[in-house]
């Protein structure tokens, strides 16, 4: 008995220690989310380990865990739901049925997260969302399957991300789903919100689509790569669900970089004054000027006199304003719709979009900031059983609000 106790104790002891990190008082449901974060890196670890035995890649075995449910594509009572492909482009569509024969309707194009890697919006979390969000806003909803990595990268997923958006926009094809072409919005999260943003920037200056989206909604979006030490990826730099490294991970991945350029891109030697080719970018991601004072207290920005030129000459996707929305000019984000911008305290991609929702205004575009003082990256999406989380009760809520407002 006595063995049996001292075995369940550092069974105990071992699990606790495993999944317990430390977290600031003021996140939501804490130990939740310690538990969701275990298994997720109980998951990566099972991943990198197939990937070092030759297996296969790691992000197939992480994405195969995260999607492991059937494709929920099941209509129900005056919801239709169906894939096809838009623009040569997989996707879902969730369209509101119900209303008087011949009623225009709202549309949403939404791209999901998972850093242009990972997720479906066919199944899980997502394909619950845009059923919600075709429910509630009585409008159609465009999920766009865009190619994910490692089989894929810049510029592909945004691509899709463009085209598909594009050949949506033709007025017949609005027609066809009965679409109002003047209440069409672009939406997305994390990576998808990259997406959104870079595809709402794409479509205000191409002159060669008449429709064009009324509002813009970007959920805790990811949209630069020049500062891997602003305030927030300082101070959230070990917080789950995204740690620093994993965010700067996702990004090699996504500009098929060399993945050992790493640790000097988290040291932004990257951005070093030394590097003439930064220099048309910095005033965007000057977070010093950008931010407000609440949140540059007690931080310093890390600035390296001298840095790595290899890294911006062999990627140069790191200046290219379709993968980082927030370097575009201000003659681009002048002709930008609405915004919607949801942060999280607790997220190392917080100040990129404080800082983008700061440029839009100074451009002269209306910005409502939803900021969560409990929130964490992720947290929308687990606003569903069984990841419920009452912070992403609260945002899905606003989200959905401020579209049913705006759009």
């Amino acid at each position: 008995m006595k063995g049996a106790f001292a075995l369940t104790v550092l069974l105990a002891a071992t699990t606790a220690y495993y999944f317990y990190i430390p977290l600031p008082s003021t996140i939501s449901e804490p130990w939740k989310l310690m538990l969701i974060d275990g298994v997720f890196r109980g998951i990566m670890h099972v991943g990198r380990l197939a990937d070092s035995l030759g297996v296969c890649h790691f992000l197939h075995v992480v994405n195969f865990s995260m999607t492991l449910d059937a494709p929920d594509s099941v209509s129900s009572e005056n919801l239709l739901v169906s894939d096809t492909t838009v623009g040569g482009v997989n996707a879902r569509i969730c369209q509101w049925t119900g209303g008087s024969a011949g009623e225009l309707r709202r549309a949403v194009v939404f791209f999901h997260g998972g850093g242009w890697a990972l997720g479906s919006g066919k199944k899980g979390a997502y394909a619950t969302l845009c059923k919600k969000m075709a429910k509630d806003l009585k409008a159609v909803i465009l999920s766009v399957e865009y190619r994910l990595a490692p089989e894929a990268h810049f510029p592909d997923q945004f691509e899709d991300a463009f085209q598909a958006s594009k050949h949506f926009l033709q007025p017949e094809v609005l027609a066809q789903y009965s679409v109002d072409p003047e209440r069409v919005g672009v939406s997305g999260d994390s990576a998808g919100g990259n997406l959104a943003a870079a595809v709402a920037q794409q479509v205000a200056t191409d002159s060669s689509i008449p429709v064009k989206f009324k509002v813009q909604s970007l959920i805790y979006p990811v949209l630069q790569t020049l500062d891997f030490n602003t305030p927030s990826y300082q101070q959230n730099r070990n917080v789950p669900i995204l740690y620093r490294p994993l965010m700067v991970w996702f990004w090699l991945e996504y500009l098929d970089a060399d993945r050992g350029f790493l640790p000097a891109m988290i040291m932004n030697n990257h951005t070093a004054q030394d590097l003439e080719q930064v220099d048309p970018f910095r005033a965007a991601v000057d977070w010093t000027a950008l931010l407000p004072p609440r949140f540059t207290e007690g931080y310093e920005p890390v600035v390296q006199a001298h840095g790595t030129p290899r890294i911006v000459e062999e990627v140069p996707g790191l200046l290219d304003v379709r993968a980082s929305p927030l370097l575009a000019e201000r003659e681009v984000l002048t002709q930008t719709p609405r915004a919607y911008i949801l942060t999280c305290e607790h997220d190392v991609l917080r100040d990129d979009g404080l800082m983008y929702g700061r440029r839009l205004e100074e451009a002269g575009v209306a910005v409502t900031s939803d900021y969560y003082e409990d929130g964490f990256h992720g947290c929308l999406t687990f606003s569903f059983w069984p990841t419920f989380f009452t912070v992403g009760e609260r945002a899905l809520r606003n989200y959905i609000a401020w579209l049913d407002q705006n759009l």
